[in-house]
């Protein structure tokens, strides 16, 4: 993989990792209820229920490749349709689904990296958006094994990171975190750069 298309990647990983979806609210809400640390039981759910999907989503695209380069051309570029869905969807996105929700006080590490894990597990527009992701920085020409690690190593890295900013601001800056205003600016950014992301990709013919 070129160096070009991770970074463009990676940088498509953060954005997607920092706009706000049911993963923030849960790290956010285990921070609130139970602490910074504590709160790791939660993130590590996530990545295992991220990890997962992206696993069975590039095993669907290796079979897809295998039956038809011009199928998975069509996923690719409907790929980047969606993609500029996405960031004008995200652009104009409302905050009234980033709510706290009171979990309990109660610690318990296995409840919660458990709840955590089957939030992602069982969150079906990460599904579809992986479907639509993945494939825009695969190459036909190159091993596909090496570019699937390399992908899913980059998006776990991204979003255990993100996701651990989201704890420590969870439990540091409630206030601000929760405010529509905070939220609606950062919405218009992640937005704003995924549709030029998206527009990058299609113009390089990746």
């Amino acid at each position: 993989m070129e160096f070009h298309i991770w970074f463009t990647m990676l940088v498509a990983s953060f954005l997607i990792s920092i706009s706000p979806g049911v993963g923030a609210i849960t790290t956010i809400n285990s921070a609130v209820n139970y602490g910074f640390k504590r709160s790791y039981a939660a993130i590590a759910g996530l990545q295992v229920g991220y990890l997962a999907q992206i696993v069975m989503v590039c095993a669907g695209l290796g079979g897809i490749i295998a039956a038809s380069v011009t199928l998975y051309s069509i996923i690719k570029w409907s790929g980047v349709l969606y993609l500029i869905y996405f960031g004008i969807t995200c652009f104009y996105s409302s905050n009234n689904d980033f709510k706290h929700e009171n979990m309990g006080k109660t610690f318990k590490f296995s409840s919660l990296f458990i709840k955590a894990c089957l939030v992602n597990l069982t969150n079906l527009k990460a599904t579809v958006f992986l479907l639509a992701f993945i494939p825009q920085f695969l190459s036909l020409n190159e091993p596909k094994i090496t570019q699937l690690v390399i992908i899913c190593t980059t998006l776990i890295c991204v979003d255990l990171i993100v996701m651990s900013g989201y704890g420590a601001l969870g439990s540091t800056m409630k206030k601000y975190i929760s405010s529509s205003n905070f939220m609606r600016i950062q919405n218009k950014i992640a937005g704003t750069a995924l549709i030029i992301a998206a527009l990058f990709l299609a113009q390089s013919g990746i």
